[in-house]
């Protein structure tokens, strides 16, 4: 793995909001940035052809272009031009596996509603064997904020890591998230609340269990746990409403009958407008 963070580029404006995410980001963990095009076509120019009959030319004024403002931004960042003549889809996940995480673009369909990621994207998100961060035009703001979205089954530390490293790296405290649906319990009188009080306190005994060994290995990073009763999509929503960086886990060796992407990373995907961070892990 090289101590890069790869971008993938389109010339389209969400790509250049992922690059400037990821040239940032970047800057923070003292990492290369690789900017990478993909495109079936691209060809050895001749030397004797101009630039306007080189059917690579449009690839790489994109690169070259994205590459002239990030380092005008960041003029000590350390900058990777690639052209990968293979599909885009083969070529992220091959980005992806080599880089420390992999930065892609998502549009929205408007300002409020869900990401249209496309092939590329979902293909990215659901194989990739390395973090991939969607980012959106608009929302690569500073909040001084990040969420960490916890089921609290099985091992998630590639998921801690990253997170960790993330709020590190930013100074600022990490938000660590979990929602669990509350059990309907009755009672003559109706509903029992003590029974939702009493699942919230063995969530957050669970989640302490959790965060323990984490907070002992970064004693520096401020981590405050938030237990919402309600399902993890909604809760992972409600979290990210005003954050720089919302980032959940995707299980690396999914059931063979069930969905590659479960329904926390869905919601994130496609509901939420911060960029998301979708950590692979076992």
């Amino acid at each position: 793995m090289e101590q890069v963070v790869t971008v993938g580029l389109d010339g389209s404006a969400e790509s250049m909001a992922a690059a400037r995410w990821a040239a940032d980001e970047a800057v923070r963990r003292d990492l290369a940035l690789r900017l990478t095009h993909a495109w079936i076509l691209l060809s050895p120019p001749t030397p004797d052809s101009p630039a306007a009959e080189d059917q690579n030319h449009w690839a790489k004024q994109i690169v070259h272009e994205a590459h002239t403002e990030l380092a005008r931004l960041h003029p000590d960042l350390t900058i990777i031009d690639e052209l990968v003549a293979e599909e885009p889809e083969k070529a992220m996940l091959a980005a992806a596996a080599s880089s420390r995480m992999l930065v892609l673009g998502s549009r929205g369909l408007d300002p409020v509603a869900s990401f249209f990621l496309g092939d590329i994207g979902l293909h990215a998100v659901g194989r990739a064997e390395r973090p991939v961060v969607l980012v959106r035009p608009g929302r690569e703001g500073d909040r001084g904020k990040v969420v960490v979205a916890l089921s609290l089954h099985g091992p998630q530390d590639n998921l801690l890591e990253f997170a960790y490293v993330t709020a590190f790296t930013r100074g600022v405290p990490l938000y660590a998230v979990h929602g669990r649906k509350p059990e309907r319990a009755h009672t003559l009188r109706g509903p029992d609340s003590g029974a939702d009080q009493d699942l919230e306190q063995r969530a957050r005994g669970e989640l302490d269990d959790v965060l323990r060994p984490w907070r002992e290995r970064f004693p520096r990073v401020r981590v405050i746990d938030e237990v919402y009763l309600e399902s993890p999509a909604r809760a992972v929503a409600r979290a990210a409403a005003d954050c720089d960086l919302l980032m959940v886990g995707r299980r690396r060796h999914p059931p063979a009958l069930g969905p590659r992407l479960g329904p926390v990373v869905q919601a994130a995907v496609h509901h939420v407008t911060c960029p998301v961070a979708v950590v692979p892990h076992e």
